[in-house]
């Protein structure tokens, strides 16, 4: 688990960061916007929000030092549902290597599209950032082939395959819904830079 901060202002609550969490076993990975400024309660509402209400309580937590980690708050509230915290150490990658490496890449990929000013405007003109992005994103990541495991992420997850939005898209609506074609476009361009960065 690693926060990615100092973003340029996105969505309509102006966030500027994210939480980045990689499931060990998996390999599937969860990302949320979130601020750079909020407090251990909010951060423990993230978690609760992004990770304890889809999989449950974790066994264990392995993330850095960062102060958002260490809090008093932080640390009283996950021994007291049993989950352990393991702090790795800056530079000592080994600690857990293997999602140090998928929040890197995860958090180049989010940092690529922030940097590129990637948007996408809509027949309407209304312009999607980066926060719009970040489920398509993810969607990408967790469909792609893992180099460690040869496997899905979301098939060893969730015991079967996806059913992604292209694999049943019927064309013809696309030419009659501007509004649809807009939203596959957007999750399109989102999943192919994606993509393309995991490669």
């Amino acid at each position: 688990m690693d926060w990615v901060l100092g973003l340029v202002q996105g969505g309509k609550e102006s966030f500027n960061s994210f939480l980045i969490t990689v499931d060990r076993f998996s390999k599937s990975v969860r990302c949320q916007q979130c601020h750079k400024e909020d407090t251990a309660m909010d951060n423990s509402l993230l978690s609760w929000n992004n990770i304890i209400s889809t999989f449950g309580v974790p066994r264990i937590i392995i993330s850095d030092r960062d102060p958002k980690f260490t809090s008093e708050f932080w640390t009283n509230l996950y021994d007291m549902i049993g989950t352990k915290l393991g702090l790795s150490t800056a530079y000592h990658p080994q600690t857990d290597w293997l999602a140090e490496r998928m929040i890197q890449t995860m958090e180049d990929i989010l940092r690529s599209i922030c940097a590129c000013g990637m948007q996408y405007k809509d027949h309407e003109g209304y312009t999607h950032d980066w926060v719009t992005l970040i489920p398509a994103v993810q969607l990408a990541y967790n469909t792609s082939q893992n180099s460690t495991t040869g496997k899905l992420p979301s098939l060893v997850e969730k015991g079967e395959k996806l059913v992604l939005p292209v694999d049943h898209l019927k064309k013809n609506l696309l030419a009659i819904h501007p509004i649809t074609k807009d939203f596959h476009d957007m999750c399109k361009k989102a999943c192919d830079t994606a993509s393309k960065s995991i490669a």
